[in-house]
């Protein structure tokens, strides 16, 4: 059976995405690929390592920035905006923390869950799916909920899928967030819904930037 891949391949600010071949599809047409049986990936060079991973049907990137050794990158469902969204997928890069000895992928995952927790104390819960390996690199899954993810005027739930990865020099982040109603009561662990997102977002992969390649990035997207 061939393999046929598209890649999302984001080159600048913005995010300004480009597809794979020379005369690529717009992506408006990238679903339309899908149902062909092409498999979609964006491939993302965040400091130090090229973050690639499977890119989930339906959304579209709406945010990026980088300052002060942090990247971060957002992607909503189509027709969705930053202000109001339904689910968001999130990719995130902190620059050089992979050389503190003493900070593992769970110390990181633990230390985002906190932000959480502060957040809804009383309708916070998490769950670890515990460590994993991404290619080499070591890394750690977790889901987080908020029962009251916003106090303060309209309320609802917040629940993500965190996977944090410890590259060469650098930490990574992919997350998926949904929102939904509001609870009192922490909001209960469905892991048969997380466990398949988790496999829509696979293979999950760091690679080596190569001097002087250009996207689509054909060391990292050609790579098993």
């Amino acid at each position: 059976m061939i393999h046929k891949l598209v890649v999302l391949a984001v080159v600048s600010t913005l995010c300004l995405p480009v597809l794979a071949e020379n005369n690529a599809p717009p992506l408006k047409k990238v679903e339309a690929l899908r149902q062909q049986g092409y498999s979609v990936r964006t491939i993302t060079p965040i400091f130090s390592q090229l973050v690639t991973f499977s890119f989930p049907k339906g959304f579209v990137p709406a945010f990026e920035d980088a300052k002060d050794g942090q990247y971060i990158q957002e992607s909503v469902l189509e027709g969705e905006s930053l202000k109001k969204w339904s689910q968001m997928v999130t990719i995130t890069g902190a620059k050089g923390l992979a050389s503190n000895p003493n900070l593992t992928p769970a110390g990181f995952a633990g230390g985002m869950a906190g932000g959480f927790q502060r957040t809804c104390p009383d309708s916070y819960t998490a769950t670890g799916l515990g460590e994993m390996k991404f290619g080499n690199h070591d890394g750690f899954v977790a889901v987080v909920s908020c029962g009251v993810a916003n106090p303060v005027g309209e309320s609802y739930s917040e629940s993500m899928l965190l996977i944090v990865i410890k590259g060469e020099r650098d930490y990574y982040t992919i997350q998926w967030a949904e929102r939904g109603e509001a609870s009192k009561t922490p909001i209960k662990f469905d892991n048969a819904k997380w466990a398949e997102r988790l496999k829509r977002l696979t293979p999950i992969k760091l690679c080596p930037i190569v001097p002087g390649e250009r996207a689509p990035y054909p060391s990292c997207a050609n790579r098993t």
